[in-house]
């Protein structure tokens, strides 16, 4: 598993205004949304592609363009939302997916609640949206769910992750068969005891659409 903490002053600046517990929603969510724009364009380097000439009002010009099937996009429900928009801003012709997943605050695990996606991910690359790789168990679940129907090549976005949940996320997934990257613009300290990143930003949904009562 290959991951990749990008290193550039304009992700660190807006990272550090969404820690700020002081940033409310709609701030959150446009910073959420520039950020997640930014980690898109290095998630995607290896996004595949096919050879195609086109004419320009000179002459012909050899270029690519994105290849079949088209790359699928999918945000983990509830707080994955609020970064999809940020990545289909940069691949706009990407076909989206939704998986629902919610961990039990008590054992931790993840359990799937809903899903809108293909049954057959033969050949798909997959872009899995999450903000926070905490423990783990959410973001492997998610993966297997979608190799489980074929997806062949993984890459999930987060705004920030724990030492602890890139390890749960090599033990879970040990011998996939599959190649999985994770590219995140921060790596945290630690989790604390209620499985919550440190320093973090809080509760990445909550921060995004605010607290129903």
């Amino acid at each position: 598993m290959r991951i990749h903490v990008a290193d550039h002053p304009l992700i660190a600046h807006k990272l550090t205004t969404l820690r700020d517990e002081r940033t409310d929603s709609p701030t959150f969510r446009r910073l959420a949304d520039e950020l997640v724009a930014l980690l898109a364009y290095e998630a995607t380097r290896d996004v595949r592609v096919e050879p195609v000439t086109v004419r320009t009002p000179v002459a012909e010009a050899e270029g690519v363009r994105l290849a079949s099937p088209k790359p699928l996009v999918v945000p983990i429900l509830r707080a994955g939302l609020g970064m999809l928009e940020g990545f289909m801003r940069l691949m706009p012709t990407a076909e989206v997916g939704f998986l629902g997943m919610v961990r039990n605050e008590e054992t931790l695990e993840a359990a799937t609640y809903a899903e809108r996606l293909p049954e057959d991910l033969s050949g798909r690359q997959c872009y899995v949206l999450d903000p926070m790789l905490a423990t783990g168990g959410t973001l492997a679940a998610a993966i297997r769910f979608l190799t489980d129907r074929g997806a062949d090549h993984i890459t999930a976005i987060c705004l920030l992750s724990a030492p602890e949940g890139c390890e749960r996320l090599e033990r879970d997934l040990d011998g996939i068969g599959v190649p999985v990257s994770v590219v995140t613009a921060g790596m945290d300290e630690r989790l604390n005891e209620k499985g919550y990143i440190v320093p973090g930003l809080g509760d990445a949904g909550d921060r995004l659409y605010g607290v129903a009562q």
